[in-house]
Order: C-alpha cells, then structure tokens, then sequence
C-alpha cells in the first residue's frame, strides 16, 4: 500500500515537469529548444546507465553502441518501410532489448574489468559494423525524419519545438517508469545481488536472471535515447554513436549521481553544456581547429577524474549525505 501510495505521488511531479517544458518550449529561442531536446535524449540514456551500474551494480562501457541499435532499427524501418514514427520508437527500444538481453547472458558470467572490457569492445566494434551492410547505408548513414509537427499545433510551432516536444515526452515516461521499476521488487533485487551477491543467493534471489533483466531494461531505454538522438540529427551513421558517446554518458551518469535518479539533469545539462564552453574557451585562446575539436573530450575526462575524487556519490546523493548527516547530529543533541 505504502509502496503505490509512493508512486501515485510522483506522477502529478512529473505532469507539472511536462506543462512547465512546454511553457518553457513557447518562451526560450530555437537554440534553447533544440538544446532542451538535446538534454531530455541524455536524461534518458543517463537513467539506462543509472539503472544498470547503480542499481544491479554492471558496469558498462558501450551504451553508446546500444543506443546505435536502436537508431539504426528506427531508421530502417522509417526509410525503407514508412512506418509511423511512434512505432519506430518501439522498434528502437525492442531491438536494443534483444542485445541488452544477449549481452546481458554473457555478463551474467562475467564482472568488473572483464564486463567493462566487453562492453568496450562492443561500443568500439558496433557502429563500424554498418559499414558492411547496404541496407544501414554505411558511412554515410541513412537519414530519419520524425516529420513535420501537426498543423493543429499551428504554423508558428517550428520544427524544433516539436523535436523537443518528443523527446520532453518520452524522457518524463521513461523517468517515471524507470523510478518505478527501481522501487519495485526488481530494484530491491538490483540493490541486493550489487551489495552481496552470495547474500541475495541465499536470500533466494536468481543474481544471474536478474542480471540480464537489468541488462535488457537498461539496453531498451538506452535504444530509445538513441532512435531520439537520430532525430534531433536527422540521421544515423556510425559517425553519430562514436566510442566518446559511451564515455560522455558515463560521465553524465557519475555526475548525476550514479545511484540515484535524482541528480541526473544535472549530468545531462552538463554534456549539453561542454561544447559551447569548449567553443568560448577555444575562441578567447586563439586555439587551433584541432585543439577545437579535442577540447570537449578533454573537459569531459576532467570532470570524471574531478567528481571521482571530489564528489564520487555525485552533487544531489552528497547533498543528501550531509542533510542527513547534519539531522543526526542536531537529533543527537536535542536528547
């Protein structure tokens, strides 16, 4: 009871989230719109990454290569067949489940370094595989369009805003599905086989089951933050899903807090962000177009080194940490 009570409260949360976006959407200029399309793609794929390492405690280093998967599935299927764009998102997240599901067999017999190694393998090895299929249009890629916005949105709704107003969409379902898996029994799972393994066994919990099941939830929700990325570019290629994608959004997801939800529009609004603090920085130095280019990856690699030593649990868990913390000691001294 206490549990749905809990749920049924958060719903409300993230229907007002959606009616301020779309205030938001009608007010800012299309550069802030097409950037809020942007940090709702990552807020997505940074919960996949949240589910899977801070939560079943897997980690991955290829998400970037998932997200291709389901590109790739939305592109096909809305070139070569027409299909309506809403069942293109499905597709996206189906199809990236099916490789979440097999990748996850495999990590199910294996952890730490050998997991990361074979997710690193994937994230580099993947994309490039469209070279050798016509039908993934190889380098070049193959172009995806969602459409034009419907003319009932009126003819001053551009098509950024309905860009943003997709992926605003399916980032406040995905976060509210997300949460609500991670406060079911399947979480408790998650939390229990990544504290002690041996424990959950004992406890009666399938630790190798529940590795592929976070596998292939993480692997669908990561699908559809790459068929939405595809949108915002309108096209998908290998280009698009590089190996410094998967670093980037593990990155975002150290910054939001690896084991909490709560944080991670900060991760996200941050990846957003590098470039055009790239772009500033490089234009007051005077810097070459080579350094232009390797200068995101270069502060993104900062800002993982930093966090790790500085605020390892992320900035929203060590903000709680402290509240916490500081209620105890008050608490304690009352009495």
């Amino acid at each position: 009871m206490h549990k749905s009570k809990k749920q049924s409260t958060h719903l409300p949360l993230f229907i007002l989230g959606g009616i301020v976006l779309v205030i938001l959407s009608g007010i800012v200029d299309e550069l802030r719109v097409y950037q809020g399309a942007t940090i709702a793609v990552y807020v997505i794929a940074i919960s996949s990454i949240i589910l899977l390492t801070g939560y079943s405690g897997q980690v991955s280093l290829g998400h970037g290569a998932l997200m291709a998967v389901g590109a790739y599935a939305a592109a096909v299927l809305r070139a070569e067949f027409n299909v309506p764009i809403i069942l293109c998102f499905i597709a996206a997240v189906l199809a990236a489940a099916v490789g979440g599901t097999l990748l996850g067999a495999a990590a199910a017999r294996l952890s730490g370094p050998y997991l990361a190694g074979t997710t690193l393998a994937l994230a580099i090895g993947l994309p490039s595989l469209a070279n050798q299929f016509p039908i993934l249009g190889g380098e070049q890629g193959l172009a995806f369009d969602v459409g034009f916005p419907p003319l009932a949105l009126g003819e001053d709704f551009t098509q950024y805003k309905w860009y943003f107003w997709i992926a605003a969409l399916a980032a406040l379902i995905s976060m509210w599905s997300v949460r609500n898996i991670l406060n079911s029994a399947y979480g408790r799972s998650w939390r229990a086989g990544r504290g002690n393994e041996v424990a959950a066994q004992l406890a009666g919990i399938n630790t190798a089951r529940s590795k592929v099941l976070a596998f292939t939830i993480s692997a669908g929700i990561a699908g559809l933050a790459g068929a939405l990325l595809a949108m915002t570019i309108g096209t998908v290629s290998p280009s698009a899903f590089p190996l410094a994608l998967s670093f980037s959004l593990l990155t975002g997801a150290v910054l939001s807090g690896i084991s909490t939800l709560g944080g991670v529009i900060i991760g996200s609004v941050v990846l957003v962000a590098i470039p055009e603090i790239a772009d500033v920085v490089a234009h007051r130095l005077g810097s070459s177009e080579s350094v232009t280019t390797n200068l995101p990856g270069l502060i993104v690699s900062g800002l993982l080194i930093l966090t790790v030593l500085f605020v390892p649990n992320g900035p929203v868990e060590q903000h709680r940490a402290r509240k916490a913390k500081h209620e105890a000691a008050h608490n304690s001294t009352k009495k």
